[in-house]
């Protein structure tokens, strides 16, 4: 026999192997998805604030109401959240609670020596934040209200003490150096040409 009709020959066997499964596919499956418990974290990580966030660094807002504002940093909240204040009466920014990630830290740093830390720690609970359940008004007067425009809600009278108090320990010390009022008052805003990341904050 030729070497060529031997080669035919030996390839024309096969020798391939089929792999058994050991595991049949179901027959039948569930007609709704069977419910599977959601994997929640259980432990949470406790938030490491930047080197730059410490009381009394000037911040500037990126996002919300008040985007562009510079304010005071009064201390560090719990899950990365700032206290933070403008003074209000210089920019118009009240006492209020930021994301940490939303905010620039500048290298402009303010004493917060004469503060009341009692009373900055008391506004930093999460009961002074917490919404008022508003009344739920039923009838004929509900519905004649509803094309006018829904009246502004005033800020407690306990909610503007506590601003008054702790602005002006911090509006007599922004006095003391000067065009420190001029700074705060004012926006931050890009123009066309600038680079934010060769800025100096």
């Amino acid at each position: 026999m030729s070497a060529p009709a031997a080669q035919k020959k030996a390839f024309g066997k096969s020798t391939r192997e089929v792999p058994h499964h050991t595991q049949k596919a179901q027959k039948w499956y569930p007609a709704e998805d069977e419910y599977k418990p959601k994997q929640v974290r259980k432990s949470i990580r406790a938030h490491t604030p930047r080197p730059s966030l410490t009381p009394g660094t000037v911040l500037i807002l990126l996002a919300g109401r008040f985007r562009g504002k510079r304010v005071i940093l009064l201390k560090n909240l719990p899950q990365g959240v700032l206290l933070v204040t403008g003074p209000f009466k210089v920019n118009g920014v009240p006492l209020r609670r930021v994301n940490a990630r939303y905010v620039i830290a500048t290298s402009q740093k303010i004493d917060l020596a004469g503060v009341d830390q009692a009373k900055v720690d008391e506004i930093a609970s999460e009961k002074y934040f917490a919404r008022e359940k508003a009344d739920k008004k039923k009838g004929e007067e509900e519905f004649f209200k509803q094309g006018e425009k829904p009246e502004k809600k005033q800020p407690s009278s306990s909610r503007a003490a506590d601003q008054k108090s702790i602005d002006k320990a911090i509006i007599s010390t922004i006095k003391k150096e000067q065009h420190l009022i001029q700074y705060l008052a004012s926006s931050f805003s890009l123009r066309k040409g600038d680079r934010p990341h060769e800025m100096k904050w």
